[in-house]
This record gives C-alpha cells, sequence and structure tokens, in this order.
C-alpha cells in the first residue's frame, strides 16, 4: 500500500472505533445473549489473527471473561512462539478452529508421540465440558505454550488430513490390485499423449523434453508470490478460497498454456512430479465439444481418457473414495461452446447430463468435491461468476528475456544459427516484443531462413510474422520453388480460401475439431492437409474418427482473416459487426453464415441455441488479423488474388469500424470533478482497438483517432499490457496533441515493453509502471529519453526488481531535468549504497517535490546521505522512507533535515528500527519547523508508554 493509503486510513479507524463505543451496548448483547461464548470467542479469533490484540491480553480476557478457560492465563509464551509455525497459529487462528473440529484427537494422538503432549495435557483438553470448537481453541492454546516444534506437528496433520494427496496418506493407502494396472495403463496413454510437442504446426515429431522451455508464472494476486515452478500450480503458494478445488492458468493466446499442462501430464506419468496424484485424468475442452451424447462422470473418465481393462466399478469406487489423490485438468476452457453457468446442479457422479454441464458442476465442486482440477483459459474469457469457485489463479505470461533465447537455442541445434536468429531478434525491438509470446517466437525461429533474409523489411506486427509462417510453409511444398517473390500466394490461393473458409465457419460456430465431413463440405482435400496447418486431433479414446484441427487456434484466426479479406463471397457487414463488441452474442454468427453457408446449413447453425454465437477472443484476434491484412503494406500480395477495389473497401471498412470503436471509448470519459484532472481508464478492448490500429500501420488513421481524446490521465491498469500492447500503444499515444499521465501499474512490460514505450515518451508528462517486472538494464534505456522529453515530470517505479545498479541513472536525471516533482521507487532492493548515488543528484535538484523510497534496505547510512542532500531543498514537500531499517541515527539526520527545511510537510518512517533517542530528536528539530504537518511513527522500536509520552510533547507525531 502507498503511504497516502495508509495515511487515508487513519481518520477512517478513528471513526470506525467512535462507531464501535457507540454502539457498544448492542455489541455486547449480540456477543453474550446467546448464552454461549461462541461469538466473543470467534470474535477473539479474528483479532489475534489480525494482530489486532496481544497474546497477553487475550489470556486476560480469557481470565476474567470465559468461565471454561481458567486456568489458560497461566500458559506463559516462550520465546519460541515468535517462530514461524506458532505464528501460523495466530495468522490462521479462525481457519485451524474449524479444521480441527472432528480431528482432535488425531493431534493429540500426534503431539503425544512426539513427546510434546502428555495424557494429563490431552485429558485437559478432552474436558468434557468443552464444546467441539472448545476443545480446538484449547488445544490451539497449548500448542502455543510448547513452542514452535509442536505447532508444527499440529500444522503437518492438518495439512496430512485436509490438503490433498500427501506422502503420508498414500503410504497408509494400498490400492487394490486392479486399480494399479489401471494407473500403469493410464500413466501410459498420457505420457505417449505427451511425450511430443502437440501445439504447432509441422511439429509432431519434436520431442517435448527436447523443446520445453519454462514460461513466466505468477499469482494473479499482486505482490502475494514470485516466479512460481510447475508444481506450484497445485501446491498450496497463493491459496485464496481454501473450500474451493478449481485452480485457473490464465494467459493470453499463445501463451504457453497448453504445452504447460501438457509438460505436467509427461511429468506426471513419468512418476517425478505430482506424485500425491493416484491418477492424472486430462481433457481437451475443444474436444468434449464434439460430444454430443449426456455422460456420467465415470463415462467421461473412461471414455475419453483411459478405458479400464476390467473391474470398472471397483476403480471408479477407489476414485470416490479418495478424491484428494486425484487430478483433473481441462485445456481451454475459453473454447468451449457453452459459457460457465452455475445455474443446472449436478451432484450424483453416475448421473448423466451434458458434458459442459458435468465440466461446471466439476469446476465449482458440486460434483467429486476434494478432487483438484486445472483448468486453463485466456484471462478475458473468465466471468466473475467462475472466479468465485477458484482456488486460485495462475497467470501464464509468456517468455522471459532468457526464456526467448534458452528456446531459440533448443529449435536450433546449430549454435551459428541459432545466434543468428537471436541476433536478428535484438536488432528488431519490435520483433523481440513479440517473441515473449510462445508461438510467435516458434514461427520467428521456424522461418528463420526468411528472417535472415528480409533485411529492413523484417517483421514488426503480428500479421507480418503470420504471413512469415505462411510463406514458408507454402514455399516447402513447391519443390522447384518456381514462384518467388509475390507470386507465392497466387500459386497456392485456392488452398488458401478453402482453409480460410473452414476456419472462419469454425471461428464463428466456436468450432475447434473438424470431421472429415467437415473438410469435405467445404471442399478440403488430403493436398491441402498436408499444407501442415491442418494437424491430425490427438484423443485419448479410441471411440472418435480421424479429426482434424488447426495446429493453433490463432492460426485459426488467421485463415479465417484471410478469408474474409481474398473471398468475395462475403457479406458486406461481415467485418462492422466483427467490430461491433455489443452484438458479438447476438448477430455476428447469423450474419456471417448467412453469406458464407448453403441455407441447409444456415437452418441447423441456427438450431443450436444452447451454445454461444461466438467467442469474443477468437473474433478480436481475427479483426486484428483483418485490420493487419488490409494494410497498405500488404496490397501488393493481393493485386492477382482479388481485385484491388474490393480490398481497397474493406479497409475503409477497418478504418472507420477503428475510428468508430475508438470515439465510442472516448464519448464515455465522465467529465472530471471540479478541480481535478480529467482522466481515462481504458478497459481491455480498447487495447485491442489500439492493437488493431497498429496492425494496419497506418499514421493517418492513427492520428486522426488520437487527435480526438482530451484526457490529462490515461490509465490502463490490470490491461494485460505486455511488450506487443506496449509496441502498439506507443505507435497510437505518440499523435496525441497534449501531454499524458500514462499509467501501467500491475501489467506485463518488462525491460522490452519500457523499450517499446520511448517513442511516446515526449508525448509524457507521467508514467506509472508499478508491478512490472522491470529491472536495472530497462531504466537506462527509459532515462536516457525522458531527459530529453521537456514535459516528463513524474515517475513511479515500485514493486519492480531495481538495485543500486540504476541509481546513478536516477541521479543523472535529477541533475540533467530542469523540472522534475516526483520520483517513486518504493519495494525495490535498493540498499545504502545506492541511497548514496541518489544522493548526488537530489544535490542538484531544486524542484523535485516527492520522493517514495519505502520498502527497501537503505538503513542509517543511506538515510544520512539522502538527508544531508535534501538539507539545501527548497521544493520537497513529501518523504517515505518506510520500512527502510532506519534506526536513531538515521533519525538524528533527518531531523536536521527537518530543522533546516522549509519547504517539507509529511515525513513517512512508519516500520523502521528508530528508538527513544531518534525520536527526542525529531521533537527537537519539530519545534524550529511549523511548515511539517505530520512525522509519521508506526511499528519502531518504541514502548506504548514511549509512544504515548512522545506524543503528549508533540502531535504532529504519529503512532
Amino acid at each position: 500500500m502507498t503511504e497516502g493509503g495508509k495515511k487515508a486510513m487513519f481518520p477512517l479507524n478513528v471513526s470506525v472505533l467512535f462507531c464501535v463505543l457507540k454502539q457498544r451496548t448492542k455489541i455486547l448483547h449480540a456477543l453474550c445473549s446467546s448464552g454461549s461464548a461462541e461469538h466473543l470467542e470467534r470474535v477473539l479469533d479474528i483479532l489475534l489473527a489480525k494482530g489486532a490484540l496481544i497474546w497477553e491480553d487475550y489470556q486476560n480476557i480469557q481470565a476474567v471473561g470465559l468461565s471454561f478457560s481458567e486456568s489458560c492465563s497461566n500458559l506463559q509464551e516462550n520465546d519460541e512462539c515468535q517462530s514461524t509455525s506458532n505464528q501460523t497459529l495466530l495468522a490462521q487462528r479462525p481457519s485451524l478452529v474449524h479444521k480441527l473440529q472432528g480431528c482432535v484427537d488425531g493431534v493429540l494422538a500426534a503431539l503425544l508421540d512426539s513427546g510434546h503432549f502428555s495424557s494429563a495435557d490431552c485429558d485437559e483438553v478432552r474436558l468434557p465440558i468443552y464444546t467441539p470448537t472448545q476443545q480446538a481453541r484449547r488445544l490451539l492454546d497449548h500448542v502455543r505454550s510448547r513452542g514452535d516444534l509442536a505447532a508444527s506437528v499440529l500444522l503437518q496433520y492438518i495439512h496430512q488430513k485436509q490438503e490433498p494427496g500427501l506422502p503420508l496418506n498414500q503410504r497408509e493407502l494400498t490400492p487394490p490390485k486392479e486399480f494399479l494396472k489401471y494407473q500403469k495403463k493410464l500413466s501410459s496413454s498420457v505420457s505417449a499423449q505427451a511425450c511430443f510437442l502437440s501445439t504447432y504446426a509441422g511439429t509432431s515429431h519434436m520431442s517435448l523434453d527436447d523443446i520445453y522451455t519454462d514460461g513466466q508464472l505468477e499469482l494473479a494476486e499482486v505482490n502475494a508470490h514470485g516466479p512460481l515452478g510447475l508444481e506450484d500450480i497445485v501446491g498450496l503458494v497463493g491459496i485464496v478460497n481454501e473450500e474451493a478445488d478449481t485452480v485457473l492458468v490464465s494467459g493470453e493466446a499463445g501463451s504457453g498454456k497448453s504445452t504447460l499442462l501438457q509438460r505436467l501430464h509427461l511429468l506426471w506419468a513419468r512418476g517425478v512430479a505430482l506424485q500425491d496424484f493416484l491418477l492424472l485424468f486430462p481433457f481437451s475442452c475443444r474436444r468434449l465439444n464434439s460430444e454430443h451424447n449426456e455422460l456420467s462422470v465415470q463415462e467421461l473418465l473412461f471414455q475419453h481418457c483411459c478405458w479400464p481393462d476390467r473391474n470398472q466399478e471397483e476403480i471408479f469406487q477407489f476414485i470416490l473414495d479418495h478424491p484428494h489423490q486425484i487430478l483433473f485438468t481441462f485445456d481451454g476452457l475459453d473454447e468451449l461452446k457453452q459459457s460457465f453457468t452455475d445455474e443446472h446442479r449436478v451432484c450424483c457422479p453416475t448421473q448423466r447430463a451434458p458434458v459442459h454441464v458435468l465440466l461446471f458442476n466439476l469446476i465449482q465442486g458440486s460434483l467429486m468435491k476434494g478432487v483438484q482440477k486445472v483448468v486453463t483459459s485466456r484471462s478475458e474469457a473468465v466471468s466473475p461468476l467462475l472466479k468465485k469457485h477458484l482456488r486460485k489463479e495462475v497467470v501464464l505470461k509468456g517468455f522471459s528475456p532468457t526464456g526467448i533465447d534458452s528456446f531459440v537455442r533448443k529449435h536450433h541445434r546449430d549454435p551459428t544459427v541459432a545466434a543468428k536468429v537471436l541476433e536478428s531478434m535484438q536488432a528488431n525491438t519490435a520483433l523481440l516484443g513479440l517473441c515473449h509470446s510462445p508461438v510467435l517466437c516458434w514461427i520467428v525461429s521456424q522461418c528463420h531462413k526468411e528472417l535472415l533474409g528480409c533485411g529492413e523489411g523484417s517483421p514488426k506486427t503480428i500479421t507480418d510474422v503470420y504471413l512469415m509462417i505462411l510463406q514458408h510453409f507454402l514455399q516447402h511444398q513447391s519443390p522447384l520453388k518456381s514462384t518467388m517473390g509475390l507470386g507465392w500466394l497466387q500459386e497456392h490461393l485456392k488452398t488458401v480460401l478453402l482453409l480460410g473458409q473452414l476456419a472462419f465457419e469454425g471461428i464463428t460456430s466456436t468450432c475447434y475439431i473438424f470431421s472429415g465431413t467437415d473438410l469435405e463440405a467445404c471442399g478440403v482435400t488430403e493436398k491441402d492437409i498436408c499444407m501442415v496447418f491442418l494437424i491430425k486431433s490427438k484423443d485419448m479414446s479410441s471411440t472418435h474418427s480421424k479429426c482434424y484441427e488447426f495446429s493453433h487456434v490463432t492460426l485459426q484466426c488467421f485463415f479465417a482473416a484471410l478469408f474474409i479479406v481474398l473471398s468475395s463471397n462475403t457479406n458486406r457487414s461481415v467485418i462492422p459487426k466483427l467490430f461491433e463488441l455489443e452484438n458479438r452474442e447476438t448477430g455476428l454468427t447469423r450474419v456471417c453464415f448467412t453469406a458464407c453457408l448453403p441455407s441447409s446449413d444456415q437452418q441447423q447453425q441456427a438450431s443450436e441455441k444452447e451454445s454461444k454465437a461466438a467467442e469474443t477472443p477468437n473474433l478480436q484476434i481475427t479483426a486484428m488479423f483483418v485490420s493487419g491484412l488490409l494494410s497498405q503494406r500488404h496490397q501488393n500480395l493481393w493485386l492477382h488474388c482479388c481485385p484491388s477495389a474490393a480490398v481497397e473497401k474493406k479497409a475503409r471498412q477497418v478504418a472507420r469500424c477503428l475510428s468508430k470503436g475508438i470515439q465510442k471509448h472516448f464519448r464515455s470519459i465522465p467529465q472530471p470533478v471540479q478541480g481535478e484532472k480529467k482522466s481515462m481508464h481504458a478497459m481491455p478492448d480498447f487495447v485491442w482497438l489500439i492493437k488493431c490500429l497498429y496492425e494496419m500501420q497506418e499514421s493517418r488513421i492513427a492520428k486522426d483517432a488520437m487527435s480526438k481524446l482530451e484526457v490529462d490521465h490515461l490509465k490502463l491498469t490490470y490491461c494485460n499490457i505486455g511488450p506487443v500492447e506496449c509496441t502498439a500503444l506507443a505507435y497510437v499515444l505518440q499523435h496525441l496533441r497534449n501531454p499524458v499521465g500514462l499509467q501501467l501499474d500491475n501489467n506485463s512490460v518488462g525491460d522490452v515493453g519500457v523499450e517499446q514505450l520511448l517513442p511516446c515518451m515526449h508525448i509524457c508528462n507521467s508514467l506509472y509502471l508499478r508491478n512490472n517486472n522491470i529491472t536495472d538494464e530497462g531504466i537506462r534505456k527509459l532515462i536516457a529519453k525522458v531527459i530529453q522529453c521537456d514535459s516528463f515530470q513524474k515517475i513511479a517505479l515500485f514493486n519492480n526488481k531495481l538495485t543500486d545498479a540504476c541509481m546513478q541513472d536516477f541521479s543523472y536525471l535529477l541533475k540533467t531535468k530542469q523540472v522534475f516533482i516526483s520520483l517513486r521507487l518504493g519495494n525495490n532492493n535498493i540498499t545504502a549504497e545506492g541511497a548514496k548515488q541518489l544522493a548526488e543528484g537530489l544535490k542538484a535538484n531544486q524542484t523535485l517535490a516527492y520522493l517514495g523510497l519505502w520498502g527497501n534496505r537503505i538503513g542509517d547510512a543511506g538515510t544520512e546521505a539522502l538527508a544531508s542532500s535534501l538539507e539545501r531543498s527548497n521544493s520537497l514537500v513529501w518523504l517515505s522512507l518506510v520500512g527502510n531499517g532506519v534506526g536513531s541515527a538515521g533519525a538524528c539526520a533527518l531531523a536536521n533535515l527537518i530543522r533546516k527545511s522549509t519547504s517539507l510537510q509529511e515525513l513517512w518512517l512508519t516500520e523502521n528500527c528508530i528508538t527513544r533517542t531518534g525520536v527526542e530528536c525529531l521533537i527537537q528539530a519539530l519545534k524550529h519547523n511549523t511548515h511539517v504537518t505530520s512525522v509519521w511513527l508506526r511499528n519502531n522500536d518504541l514502548s506504548l508508554e514511549d509512544a504515548e509520552e512522545m506524543k503528549q510533547l508533540e502531535s504532529r507525531l504519529i503512532f
């Protein structure tokens, strides 16, 4: 939380306190009128967990007010009680009380066996006068008094009892013989399906071991944890709902979600990961779309994954009896035809229902409660209703720069070729930004010969990259390569149109797997299939006939876009409908199919009322490709493929649609409150429109669109902004008329994204990049640019990965910029050495008003350097050094700053180690300064008595 946020909370807490005192009589009646102490105990549990009640006060309350705990005040807290496990007992007390009910005897037995409890201790906890919840609390109190080792025994027992598939449970478990045979068969089947990379074109013989590269995996909860490993997906880290069983792995199209699941499957099948789970059942949602029969859970598992040779009932009963040792995975929930709902409940695993109803009930826990489920989906396709049923959400953010390097070197065993490909990527930062997406990185790496031979025509947009892969595979199908130059598309136009129609019909009907009948209806032949854009659809069961799918969903979107651009059979309203967000779920499918399908197919399609009319994320990708294909840069490709007038007309349609969509967003901006700046909080759809503008590469259209935007602050937080989006934003925002503040907090910008933003820095007066995985390297490039931008005056970079190495750059910025108002670098890795370097720049700056360095490690030495450098400042009004290990020496140095400053108003020093001596120095300094309004000193090394005494001496001190 920012210090401004903490400050705002203080008056709120006071008002709450007054409210509590005013309602004292009613509260006491509510807590005590039932004749039971349970309500009061629950409140005490929460207060202890939140740190609002210290242990001694809790014991006093028990001693005087709770008859069932007369001896509890005799339990003394020793030094060990401050350790990790004992802290967990306090922090999780409410949930532990709930979990201990029904297993108190088991915990007591474990404590007795470990020697931490005696028989007398156990008898005292089991006294018949206690209710089950009172027994649980009594047990927790006794365990705290016995130290950290006893607390560890209790926590371990609860995890083994209630968390899925821990080793202890497995040692106690002896599965029947037929189950073990089935486990072996399932493992073999899963391994066979997962050992080769299955998500890209032409890679059916690429070993997953040889090519798999870890992506950036993080919790969706901000600041909750660092990078995650594969097994953390189903681990205990980051759980937000302990009652739920479903983990969501979200990410953009092409971020590697399917490959990640495939890796998990392979590691489980080999016995090297996820061994807490006896069985793993993998499902593909796009393949479940093809299941039209109603099934029970048993039929779903055995028909779609692996059929037991015998004793099906016995095996399924074992699964029902041991749900915590079973794992289901569902890949591509966003590709399911039906939207998630919890309206149709199914609780019986033998009851038959439509497959999507079974899936939704599995996800929400109505079916197979206790079985862990891992679901992948694009984040924008996940509704708030679904999120209520999630155990946690994990975000896959594609490759890091290191990951790109690793993937390319794995893809090219010749180190010379790999080095050349990487050199080409590094020379084109727009292309490097694209390669953070694994699917785009694969395409660029696959087309290395085309990439190395294109010179200054190197790809800049996503459309460029997909045209490159199209050319690559089409020309490889021409043995003599007779059609060089621009003729390669004309030679294969028929195949492109046939595959385009198939892709288009699939996208508009949420269909991603095609039967032989589907291919025949579109005229797709075996020769077309050999182009490797279509691959055989892998299925765990053997009951389905041979089917095909596009090698990646984004490739299907690309072919659908090619069909829209090149075909003369599409209705003129297809493009407008593609860009009209409000009509996606109502009119698009009907319009598209009216233009493309025979009348019998229209009727059949219209009858499918339960399925989604169209899926927004894939339609947006298709629209983005349509924008790119209709760019002036590519119109020479279409010269001999379709009439130029038709292409130009479609291009004008797209330009009008984009302009209209952007203007709609601008009109939605509310008028500012008097005295405040006009701010626009952009939605993800706005980012999509910006990306479409970038794909067109028409600066005139971008300039016209941005000329209507009149805001002071543009906010794009939590919008999945990565390097690709940064490139598009910079391309469009550089055409703004007036400087704006650009806020990109809580995205995935990274160093490459920072570099992509540089072209629009001249139009930014402030930049907010909180929690964006930015390092010193990105900062060097950013500062080298912004020192040349007259309007740039503020930067906020807290919660990144900055170190002392970039402090010289900030120092240079402060020395160079004539006007620079705000620098916020909280929660990074800055030490005293970095503070000293920054101080050199502060000495030369007379405009900085806000300096935030909270949550670093600058200590007394760094504080002394900063204070000394700021003594001559006539502009600084706000300084935060919260949580920096500042002691009394640092406080005394800041006292000198207070004594000499004529501008400072707020000083934040909470969560440090300042003692009475340091506070006394501050008090003396404040006697000579009337400008300072508050000095925040909460959570320092002061007793309650000292804090009260100091506050009486100086009211501006806040403890």
